[in-house]
């Protein structure tokens, strides 16, 4: 990936995107902008590369991918004019906005999954991290995305995953899928700051319109290690997964959700 010529197209008047890096291998791109906001970055750092040794998913899992296979890029934003208790829509923000670039640049038909998971024929082809982290100029929102760009059936890192390569994707050029995603992110970014985080009305109504966890049967496994089960009926102005269980609407905060089959 061409770091100059990647930066001419994001870089613009109207993005948060300031200053790019795209690196030939390292161990977490969320970790590179985690120290870079530690030491006072300001808002706009990307950090990409292709071969990322020890990247980590939710709940300190690892996301794995033979080198070269993937795409995994960081952004440092702070959204100051933002209430902290709406910080926890920016991943569902990403999400809506890797849905829109994979479709519209590598023509494949995704959905999400509450929170974090972009799925391609109910596999997932990519994943999203959001930490917050403290610096010497106050908090900040690092937001990491990791695809699956070209792992081959025996490269893929759990069962219930996929590639843009195994799904036929038009576009495959991590170069090309990189650029589209911060585009779609700093556009989607840009409103939602502005609009002080309000997540209504444009953004639950383009997550809960491809947020395939709504209306299908799910368990919720809390960090708690408790679980509630029943139909996921929305997204509430928190970001929450609204569950109707037995025991009446149940709001999900964090956790993960596993989406049941019929008669589950």
């Amino acid at each position: 990936m061409d770091a100059d010529r990647i930066a001419g197209q994001v870089i613009r008047t109207g993005t948060p995107w300031s200053r790019l890096r795209v690196l030939a291998t390292t161990p977490s791109t969320n970790a590179d902008v985690a120290a870079a906001v530690r030491e006072g970055a300001l808002e706009g750092l990307v950090v990409a590369t292709r071969d990322q040794s020890a990247g980590r998913g939710r709940l300190g899992r690892r996301w794995e991918a033979a080198p070269g296979t993937g795409l995994a890029v960081s952004a440092l934003l702070r959204p100051d004019e933002v209430p902290a208790a709406r910080w926890p829509w920016l991943p569902l923000l990403t999400g809506v906005a890797v849905h829109a670039a994979l479709r519209d640049t590598a023509g494949v038909q995704p959905q999400l999954k509450w929170p974090n998971d972009v799925l391609v024929g109910g596999r997932k082809v990519a994943g999203i991290l959001l930490e917050r982290v403290d610096g010497p100029t106050g908090p900040a929102a690092v937001v990491g995305v990791g695809v699956n760009v070209s792992m081959t059936a025996e490269q893929l890192p759990v069962p219930h995953a996929t590639s843009l390569l195994l799904e036929g994707a038009m576009v495959r050029d991590p170069e090309r899928v990189l650029v589209a995603i911060l585009l779609q992110l700093g556009e989607a970014y840009a409103t939602w700051r502005d609009a002080g985080g309000d997540p209504d009305p444009w953004l639950r109504d383009a997550y809960t319109g491809v947020c395939a966890s709504i209306g299908h049967r799910v368990r919720a496994e809390l960090p708690g290690g408790g679980e509630v089960t029943g139909q996921a009926i929305g997204i509430d102005e928190l970001g929450r997964l609204v569950v109707l269980s037995t025991d009446g609407r149940v709001a999900v905060g964090a956790g993960d959700v596993v989406h049941l089959r019929p008669g589950s």
